[in-house]
């Protein structure tokens, strides 16, 4: 038996050898020649899981370590009996924190600098209370409500805004009425963030879901994150947008055409990563801990289908439950314990190194809560 593994996943080297023989690839040498007689993949949002990969081959499963799936070609797979695991929500707190990470980071950007500000905000003990429009405080469209939209949610409501949530999937399935319309958190909301899959068809189609008519309803002058997918926010409207001053700023951490991105985008966001929002040390080992127990299930390695990845104890963890918002807001503020902005100058100083930023990722650990 045969596995090919992304070489960049961490915590998953040497966990196969006893069972299988094991190859470790880069993205960029992971083809239809080098897994022709694989028996699995377990791989990232890089590999293109697709007829034109796995045709012919031997591939039986695909574990990808990702939280997105949209890498892979499940039509494909599914006739061929390729049976596919995708990480859900492995690196949802991982995503939220790096959330309140650029909205703590644009807040100092904007308090008290401007009494005009739409986003004129004052700090209180527990929490960002905003003084925008009659000081009713600041408010959160949040467009996705899954792994990473519920936790985005939880980061919210510490930061004392005040919630709207967009999905329509799920408001259909569901019928829940604290779901709104685009247009309305485009009418209300002074911070949007987009945390939906990319999809091009079906009823409710993600691609430019944040198009020119979103961005004409905008009417509080927020700002912008995408942390989802390149494509969910067209980027070119993005842009004119901001240079209309629709919005007031804007966070990217995923982007069209990955790692060629636009430098134009680049240079005027407040906030540019290369797709690390998930990048936590904890979010990785649980991508690799949902992976290595699908393949276990998959080939019956009853020694591995418990397998954990035991990480040192996160010295910043908040224990004390009354004093949990503070610290996780002190923490986010202040930088503490992730130094966003470190990230993005990084990214505009080299934007040529996308992928080795991204490869080569420091350690981050996530806040307890």
């Amino acid at each position: 038996m045969k596995f090919v593994i992304d070489k960049n996943i961490p915590f998953i080297s040497g966990v196969f050898e006893s069972v299988a023989e094991v190859q470790y690839l880069s993205s960029q040498e992971i083809n239809n020649q080098t897994i022709k007689n694989a028996d699995a993949l377990i791989i990232r949002t890089r590999t293109r899981c697709n007829e034109q990969l796995l045709k012919d081959t031997k591939v039986r499963f695909i574990a990808t370590a990702t939280a997105g799936s949209d890498h892979i070609d499940f039509d494909f797979c599914k006739k061929n009996n390729i049976e596919v695991a995708v990480a859900f929500g492995c690196n949802a707190r991982s995503v939220a924190q790096y959330v309140g990470a650029a909205i703590c980071f644009y807040t100092t950007r904007h308090c008290g600098l401007d009494p005009q500000s739409p986003l004129k905000s004052v700090i209180k003990k527990q929490g960002i209370a905003g003084q925008a429009r009659n000081d009713e405080g600041l408010t959160i469209g949040i467009v996705g409500y899954g792994h990473v939209g519920k936790e985005v949610e939880k980061v919210a409501k510490l930061l004392n805004f005040n919630v709207l949530l967009n999905d329509p999937p799920l408001q259909k399935a569901t019928g829940d009425k604290k779901f709104v319309s685009l247009q309305q958190i485009a009418e209300n909301a002074d911070i949007i963030t987009f945390h939906t899959p990319l999809t091009f068809d079906g009823e409710f189609p993600t691609k430019n879901f944040a198009d020119k008519v979103f961005f004409e309803n905008l009417k509080h002058k927020p700002l912008i994150i995408n942390t989802a997918r390149g494509g969910v926010v067209d980027e070119t409207e993005l842009l004119k947008a901001y240079k209309n001053e629709k919005i007031a700023d804007f966070v990217l951490d995923c982007w069209e055409n990955e790692p060629k991105i636009s430098h134009e985008l680049l240079q005027n966001a407040l906030i540019a990563t290369p797709h690390i929002a998930g990048y936590s040390v904890d979010g990785k080992a649980n991508a690799t801990k949902i992976s290595v127990r699908a393949v276990a299930e998959f080939f019956n390695f009853d020694k591995l289908k418990n397998f954990e990845v035991i990480l040192p104890k996160n010295e910043k963890k908040c224990t004390d439950n009354k004093s949990v918002q503070a610290l996780f807001f002190l923490r986010l503020f202040k930088l503490e314990n992730y130094d966003i902005n470190f990230d993005s100058e990084k990214l505009k100083s080299n934007p040529e190194n996308f992928e080795f930023f991204r490869n080569n990722y420091p350690e981050r650990r996530e806040i307890d809560y």
